[in-house]
């Protein structure tokens, strides 16, 4: 029955790797993988087959048990486990729900249009420099994916030559996966770490953010040698390209920003997980846009251009969905006892014996994320190991798994997104990108190698 779950996990798997070529939606296999291996664990454990373990390393099996009374508590000990594992599942989902419709009521006001005027210089290098430290920061308050899509729509008014273009492009991705590793709310993975208590706001913002500086600044050193960046841009504003800011654009800008860097704080203050925080942050925001006015003249009739309820209708709920299927298949992995440990932590046992070195096999794990979707890979490393709060291997996972998706055109969500919007060849990048962006990586990796006995002793 063991093998029966890995091999749902490993075609579901391949089947979400290769979803361009199958022209499948990522998110159907990922909820088929996740309720299937379920199925397969419930009944494998209901007919003697598997032992389970639950949160807090307890086991039990139903193998030779005949006495209905502890039949009856088998179960309930199986609907315990699930519940737990839904439960810290569900506290990702609503936290990503909540900064999600923040991020788009900022959009739907146009905040991010303020951020776009701020921008004066037409010299290429500068130009350059700019872009990458904004994405950066950014990145870190909101997610990869988002900067991702409004840096290059900036860009799309700021630069004509799609050749040129094309660079600052792939600046924007490096800079937006290495700008959310250092962040608790900056990418998925981290995300999770934290929600997960992995790490805490303070420790990981101290060790991560100077090896994901350099891992940005390296590739950026490459860039900014080319001739192609000498001289200005010619930067031509048209109709169809200015939108212009609202009324209420600033101040949506930033009183959301404002709003999502204020979770942490609010959990560091209250000790309350941090969905908690952010169902307060959604509130404050989207009070405030039901009484703002975006424009001169604002009337009722206005009001559903800028509803919090198309804003709701705008977030990625497929997105959701997909770390949905993700989690609950790594969770089935982890209930299953393998060695007297969960599945997960079997193998981390194996990779132990077989690369001593944890620092290595945390920088392949990286680079294995290039090519495979990171939520996952972070969701099974949280099942593997078992270090305390802030221990150091959750850091460098958590920038491994953040920065390692730069060195492919598809090893992120950011670089997927640029690579619709503007039609990057897979082969393009590969070519002219990935050599920096791994530079950067390690880089950033020996940076982190060479601070950890300073930061942990």
């Amino acid at each position: 029955m063991i093998a029966a779950v890995i091999l749902v996990f490993v075609i579901g798997y391949l089947s979400i790797v290769f979803e361009h070529p199958l022209k499948l939606d990522k998110t159907v296999p990922a909820l088929m993988m996740g309720a299937i291996m379920w199925a397969l664990v419930a009944l494998g454990y209901n007919y003697g087959l598997l032992e389970i373990i639950d949160g807090h390393a307890h086991t039990s099996t139903l193998f030779g048990v005949t006495d209905p009374v502890k039949i009856v508590e088998g179960q309930d000990f199986f609907s315990a486990t699930l519940i737990h594992h839904i439960g810290k599942i569900a506290e990702i989902l609503i936290f990503l729900i909540g900064a999600m419709t923040i991020v788009e009521l900022i959009d739907m006001h146009r905040g991010f249009e303020v951020l776009k005027e701020s921008i004066k210089t037409k010299n290429k290098r500068k130009l350059m420099v700019i872009i990458t430290i904004i994405t950066f920061f950014l990145s870190s308050i909101i997610d990869n994916l988002t900067t991702t899509i409004i840096m290059i729509s900036l860009l799309r008014k700021l630069i004509k030559d799609r050749d040129e273009r094309l660079w600052y492009v792939c600046l924007v991705i490096i800079a937006a996966n290495a700008g959310g590793a250092w962040s608790p709310i900056g990418d998925v993975t981290t995300t999770m770490l934290w929600i997960g208590k992995k790490v805490s706001t303070g420790d990981l913002i101290v060790n991560l953010i100077l090896p994901s500086i350099i891992c940005t600044v390296v590739p950026l050193f490459f860039a900014l040698r080319k001739k192609m960046f000498d001289g200005e841009l010619v930067i031509e504003k048209n109709d169809e390209d200015y939108q212009g800011k609202l009324l209420s654009s600033k101040t949506m800008l930033i009183l959301g920003l404002f709003m999502i860097v204020f979770v942490p704080i609010f959990k560091t203050i209250t000790h309350l997980p941090p969905y908690v925080g952010m169902m307060l942050s959604l509130a404050v925001v989207w009070l405030v846009s039901e009484y703002i006015h975006p424009e001169e003249n604002f009337t009722e009739e206005l009001k559903h251009k800028y509803s919090p309820h198309k804003a709701l209708s705008r977030i990625e709920l497929s997105s959701i969905l997909f770390f949905l299927g993700i989690l609950m298949a790594v969770a089935a992995l982890e209930t299953m006892v393998v060695g007297g440990v969960g599945t997960l932590q079997y193998l981390a046992q194996g990779l132990e014996k077989a690369i001593p070195d944890q620092n290595i096999v945390i920088i392949f794990l990286g680079i294995t994320s290039a090519i495979i979707d990171n939520v996952p890979l972070v969701a099974a490393s949280m099942g593997m190991y078992t270090f305390p709060i802030d221990h150091s291997v959750w850091h460098f996972i958590a920038y491994a798994a953040g920065t390692g998706g730069s060195m492919l055109i598809i090893g992120s969500a950011a670089g997927v997104a640029a690579m619709g919007m503007e039609r990057i060849n897979f082969i393009w990048y590969l070519k002219n990108i990935t050599l920096y962006a791994f530079i950067g990586y390690i880089a950033g990796c020996g940076l982190y190698i060479a601070m950890a006995p300073f930061l942990h002793g």
